[in-house]
């Protein structure tokens, strides 16, 4: 099956606005990564795009979570949402910080991964009862308090708004996945 074609394809750069311009150096000078997937598509609200950059280069590289458990719970993310550009991106990223082919392979699928790590499975438990219950019990946020502290806590729910936001805005667009990453498969509504 063929992909519908993106709604919101990249705008070339000298076609911005002052705005446009002015929020890309801000990225540029904030960020260390390349301008493409969710910021083509943000760009087309600059001061959208600053906000949202900057809460995501906090939550990518400098929240209290390490990056194995942040990238877990981001690939649950672009999985919940069918997101495949940010699945596509964070799964090499995923991979490198530790989390293992099966485990990415069982998110993909759409199931609990087999064997997790206390604090990996401590992530799935809350990501997963905040997707599916819109909160998150007593029990587990005990446990995440525990092995987290209160401001993992509050950074592992933030991670979870701010890939959602960016996988519900891509989605939108329809941005493919990156050059090289296949499509996640679609399950059934």
């Amino acid at each position: 099956m063929t992909a519908a074609p993106p709604r919101l394809p990249p705008i070339p750069e000298e076609a911005y606005t002052q705005a446009q311009t002015d929020a890309l150096a801000d990225f540029r000078a904030t960020r260390n990564v390349g301008f493409s997937g969710p910021w083509h598509v943000l760009i087309r609200s600059p001061e959208l795009l600053t906000h949202a950059q900057r809460m995501g280069e906090y939550l990518r590289y400098r929240c209290s979570l390490s990056g194995r458990l942040s990238e877990l719970a981001i690939l649950m993310i672009a999985r919940e949402w069918t997101q495949d550009y940010e699945w596509g991106a964070h799964r090499p990223n995923a991979l490198k910080a530790g989390v293992s082919e099966a485990t990415i392979d069982a998110i993909a699928e759409g199931r609990r991964p087999d064997r997790l790590a206390e604090d990996e499975a401590l992530v799935w438990d809350f990501v997963n009862e905040l997707l599916r219950t819109r909160r998150v019990s007593d029990t587990t946020y005990a446990r995440a308090l525990k092995l987290f502290g209160e401001q993992g806590c509050v950074d592992l729910a933030g991670i979870c708004g701010y890939y959602s936001l960016l996988a519900m805005t891509m989605n939108v667009a329809r941005v493919p996945p990156p050059v090289g990453e296949d499509e996640l498969q679609r399950f059934p509504e």
